[in-house]
């Protein structure tokens, strides 16, 4: 009997093909597909800003925002996950269409695996709002959850460090002595005024603050170097021959020194021989007489005066020249308007007020002083004339607001003032001494000047102290 070849059963899913060669490449494929790891997780695993503690934000993260950035983490993680459960169907994997689990789902192990990973954040982080919250319900934070962060310690310790500005401030305070001093109090001066409508409190501000923009339109340049016969010497010797003629007449104080600016005024526009240098003297008198006294000397009382030595016309011709050239400009800022307020804004008594009535006289009789405004020569007489009296304090807030000027400004010309205070005794030019050193005048021009500014360089320059020692 003949017998039938036996054929091996084939497996399922299986195909004869000649050789075997495609069975077993079927095989491996199989296997393959079996043993085949998913694809690794791209960007599904979200890393909150700020919370992990490895990237911080760069602004404050406030709650809205970190609310913000949990709900985006969910969200993705929610997306990554439904992801995950689709079916995987890569290099002939199982299908739910085909084979004879049809309409079945169909899941890898890799899949199902990165489906139970759910993102969720390790440690609970408690937001800070720095704006909002005050210092003690941070620091209760603090407390409650025991972490207080690194840079929330390094912010409070900064916050309580002194700087070195404050710090080098405070020694510089304590060695100088004002730690404890108390803030000096601005005196009213004008408040024993207020019922005086002669005083114009209400426009006394005002109207010193226009002299002091309007004195430097009036005031006279260097003249010496233009004027060929004049020098400072016969300068000096003219205002000290015409404050004599003014004591004699008993003319205002303001007619002095609205005579010595005349004088000034018209050396800096016009040159004068020496021998009418006395004539103009006598022009500028009579000028400044007749615009601020009320009985102004007549022409005849100044020929007198002279010994004859000019006409009558010649006086009033020199009038005429001097107006000319200061094209009628006689109401200007004079020492004597400085004087006033500043000596009111002093405090002093009538002591006080002689001294520097002595020293601006001094001051206006030398020709240094004239490079000084005379703003600056009133308050350096003030200053010069408290030195010498031995008042304190030396100058205050109150002279400082009036004035202008602080100490160190006045410096250079106190001490230029103190320095014709110290040669007036031994000076051939005696009016202005003899003057003061009646007791009418409180004898000021007896007193000691003040020895704290005639240091060297306090005194004045040669050929200053020349024309006062002449």
């Amino acid at each position: 009997m003949a017998s039938r070849p036996i054929v091996p059963v084939q497996a399922r899913g299986e195909a004869v093909i000649a050789g075997g060669g495609a069975k077993q490449q079927k095989k491996n494929g199989a296997a393959e597909g079996r043993n085949r790891k998913a694809l690794g997780d791209i960007g599904n695993l979200v890393t909150l800003r700020g919370i992990e503690g490895k990237v911080q934000p760069h602004r404050p993260v406030t709650r809205s925002f970190c609310a913000q950035l949990l709900a985006n983490a969910q969200a993705a993680a929610a997306a990554e996950n439904n992801k995950k459960q689709a079916v995987v169907n890569v290099n002939g994997a199982p299908s739910i269409l085909d084979g004879p689990g049809a309409g079945k789902r169909v899941e890898p192990a890799a899949a199902k695996a990165a489906q139970k990973k759910v993102v969720k954040p390790k440690q609970k982080v408690e937001v800070i709002d720095l704006t909002s919250d005050s210092e003690e319900v941070i620091e209760a934070k603090k407390k409650q959850h025991h972490e207080p962060t690194k840079k929330e310690g390094q912010r409070s310790s900064r916050r309580n460090m002194p700087t070195l500005t404050s710090v080098l401030t405070a020694r510089s305070k304590a060695a100088c002595g004002l730690t404890n001093k108390p803030k000096e109090q601005i005196v009213d001066i004008d408040a024993g005024d207020a019922n005086n409508e002669l005083a114009e409190v209400e426009y006394i501000e005002d109207i010193y603050s226009f002299y002091k923009e309007a004195e430097n339109e009036s005031l006279p340049r260097d003249y010496m170097p233009s004027q060929p016969e004049i020098n400072e010497k016969m300068r000096a010797i003219l205002v000290d021959w015409l404050i004599e003629i003014h004591n004699k007449f008993e003319l205002m104080p303001e007619t002095l020194y609205l005579t010595i600016n005349i004088i000034d005024r018209f050396l800096s526009v016009k040159s004068v021989p020496r021998r009418e240098l006395q004539l103009l003297g006598m022009g500028a008198l009579f000028t400044a007489s007749k615009y601020e006294e009320i009985w102004a000397p007549e022409v005849n009382d100044f020929v007198c005066i002279a010994d004859r030595a000019y006409s009558h016309e010649q006086v009033l011709a020199m009038e005429k020249t001097i107006l000319g050239k200061l094209e009628w400009t006689l109401t200007v800022p004079t020492h004597y308007v400085f004087l006033v307020r500043f000596i009111k804004a002093s405090l002093g008594d009538r002591k006080l007020e002689n001294m520097v009535y002595f020293l601006a006289e001094l001051g206006v009789m030398n020709y240094a002083t004239l490079t000084y405004c005379p703003s600056m020569v009133a308050a350096s007489a003030v200053y010069a004339a408290r030195c010498t009296l031995g008042l304190t304090p030396l100058w205050n807030d109150t002279l400082k607001l009036h004035t202008g000027f602080t100490e160190s400004q006045l410096m250079d010309c106190a001490k230029l003032l103190v320095g014709y205070h110290a040669k007036a005794k031994d000076s051939k030019l005696q009016v202005v001494f003899k003057k003061y050193s009646h007791s009418q005048r409180e004898a000021v021009a007896e007193i000691p000047p003040a020895k704290a500014l005639l240091c060297e360089g306090g005194g004045p320059s040669s050929s200053s102290s020349s024309s006062s020692s002449s």
